[in-house]
């Protein structure tokens, strides 16, 4: 959440900062996952709690990223297809059904 672009404030900027916090916690998993790291930080936020199960481990996840094709938000589209090329780089082997 871009929050100088959205002008939010108060309960709103807070909202908007646990969001970002959430989404850097995200990224960090991502990248130890990636680089098969023998410790993924699962716990440093609720959301990559709530997403253990499906990023690591036997499972298989997917990613759908929206961009936009307004220069205004070249900046935010970037950010997000270099973090969905990230994560499209773990490998965690082979799916396998429970």
């Amino acid at each position: 959440e871009n929050v100088n672009k959205s002008g939010v404030q108060g309960q709103g900027m807070r909202e908007a900062q646990n969001i970002n916090k959430s989404l850097l916690a995200l990224g960090d998993v991502v990248a130890s996952l990636q680089s098969k790291s023998g410790h993924v930080s699962y716990r440093n936020s609720k959301l990559t709690m709530m997403l253990k199960d499906s990023l690591g481990g036997d499972s298989k996840t997917m990613m759908i990223v929206q961009c936009s094709p307004a220069q205004s938000n070249v900046t935010e589209t970037t950010s997000s297809l270099t973090f969905a090329s990230k994560a499209r780089n773990v490998e965690l082997g082979k799916a396998t059904r429970n």
